[in-house]
């Protein structure tokens, strides 16, 4: 028998055209838990071959934790909600492949070009499909010289946009943590810490920040997200931090991420080039450690979103 075909539905007329995967599209019809996945992660966050064994190992977490995984990605103009395992495999394997936030998705639909999807997009396509879990590593954010670069990532308006629980280890720690803290309350964004008070730092526990807010279990965080879509249109960003046994040493990043700052200075790094360059200075001074804690925060935030999703499905039968 040949496989079931995807589904192409246009859902509104301000949401674009999506082709669902046949698992995906049957989950949704059947109001099951699914969890959206980010594919930046895998064409620009992780090197080959690693990124590939990686993909099939979030989306088992997903399962893991009781939903069905859907990695986002353009293709060929077209965005996917669920990839088969050869479009997986295409996402890993080209080293051309676009990055795509929201801006950049009406130039490759009109152009028929392919790209990974960021924080920002995956969250406006997984919205559109009507997906309420988005699990992905560390959100982006203010960065540390905005004040000169006015560099802030999109990830922070598009989360006041879109209506959905995104499960994270905080934002990456390179950045301005408590100035991003500010800009997520100034746009009205919920932040709970799953289990703490203390907002993670990406590679470490404690990003240096105190929440006013936490949740002890998937049920509590699948109530606040209902109670949010009730009111307002704006995402919850769930923080779910590393134990303290499985986190990068904190002296080691600490001391990292001061050498790397100096460094891009002294090189005339600036702007948006900063955080690639001192992520690669991250990876090579810690001898491959970021990307072992990189790939442990993914896998524990895509299982626990799985549960909240399991816990939101459950709740509205």
């Amino acid at each position: 028998m040949p496989p079931e075909a995807p589904r192409t539905e246009p859902r509104s007329a301000a949401a674009p055209p999506l082709t669902l995967s046949p698992e995906v599209a049957e989950a949704l019809d059947a109001g099951a838990p699914v969890v959206a996945l980010e594919s930046t992660l895998l064409a620009h966050g992780l090197p080959r071959p690693d990124n590939r064994a990686a993909a099939d190992d979030v989306e088992a977490a997903v399962r893991a934790g009781g939903a069905v995984p859907a990695t986002i990605a353009v293709l060929d103009g077209v965005p996917h909600v669920g990839l088969t395992a050869a479009q997986v495999d295409r996402v890993c394997a080209d080293p051309d492949l676009a990055k795509l936030g929201v801006r950049d998705l009406p130039v490759a639909a009109a152009l028929g070009l392919s790209g990974a999807t960021t924080v920002s997009s995956t969250a406006l396509l997984a919205e559109a499909a009507g997906i309420g879990l988005f699990a992905t590593g560390g959100l982006g954010g203010v960065h540390r010289q905005s004040a000169e670069t006015f560099d802030e990532s999109a990830d922070l308006t598009a989360l006041s946009r879109t209506s959905l629980a995104v499960v994270c280890a905080g934002v990456k720690s390179i950045l301005d943590v408590p100035a991003t803290l500010e800009r997520l309350e100034s746009l009205s964004v919920t932040v709970v810490g799953y289990r703490t008070r203390t907002f993670p730092g990406f590679y470490v526990a404690d990003g240096g920040a105190q929440l006013d807010w936490s949740v002890e279990s998937p049920e509590q965080a699948a109530a606040v997200l209902a109670a949010r879509r009730e009111l307002a249109p704006g995402a919850v960003v769930v923080a779910n931090p590393l134990p303290a046994d499985e986190q990068l040493d904190p002296a080691l990043h600490d001391r990292v991420i001061a050498d790397a700052l100096g460094a891009a200075e002294a090189a005339g790094v600036r702007g948006k080039a900063v955080t690639p360059f001192v992520l690669d200075h991250l990876h090579r001074a810690s001898d491959g450690a970021t990307l072992a804690v990189n790939v442990r925060l993914v896998l524990r935030n895509a299982e626990l979103a799985g549960r909240i999703a399991a816990a939101l499905a459950a709740a509205a039968r």
